[in-house]
């Protein structure tokens, strides 16, 4: 009986090229891809920012509570009344930052960039990636390989 032929998984050779698709295209998808990266990249540190800041926001209450176990109850209560809490813009604490910035930043550019692939490259993401990582290794050595073994 004949094995039949092992077919990878779809997402093995999601970062192809379509057919019919030219290098410029290719490259101007491929700006877009490194653009929304660095955006993602941006929205890590808005994270980083959100959550130095909550943390910073529970060591002042702590701080307020260590003057006031340490007899300054006064500046312990200035802590808690005027920083504890306090919006870090007008308005605002970190975390409505973030959400206003998906809203109206990261979604958006998210959504342009799935709906030019699906336009000009059958929703594929990576493929300039993918041409890069094929002139760049060499063919046939360890750990150059084009694709992980299907099952892998």
């Amino acid at each position: 009986m004949d094995e039949e032929p092992v077919i990878p998984p779809r997402w093995l050779e999601r970062d192809r090229r379509p057919s019919g698709v030219d290098d410029d295209t290719i490259d101007a998808v491929g700006k877009l891809g490194e653009a929304v990266e660095w955006i993602e990249r941006a929205r890590g540190r808005l994270y980083d920012f959100h959550q130095m800041s909550g943390h910073a926001d529970l060591l002042l209450g702590g701080a307020a509570d260590a003057l006031e176990d340490a007899g300054h109850p006064d500046l312990a209560e200035r802590i808690r009344t005027d920083l504890v809490g306090r919006n870090v813009i007008e308005g605002r604490w970190t975390f409505q930052i973030v959400e206003e910035y998906d809203a109206t930043y990261w979604s958006p550019v998210r959504q342009a960039r799935s709906d030019i692939e699906a336009a000009l490259v059958e929703g594929r993401p990576h493929v300039f990636e993918s041409e890069m990582k094929e002139r760049r290794r060499t063919h046939g050595r360890r750990h150059h390989e084009e694709r992980p073994e299907p099952g892998s």
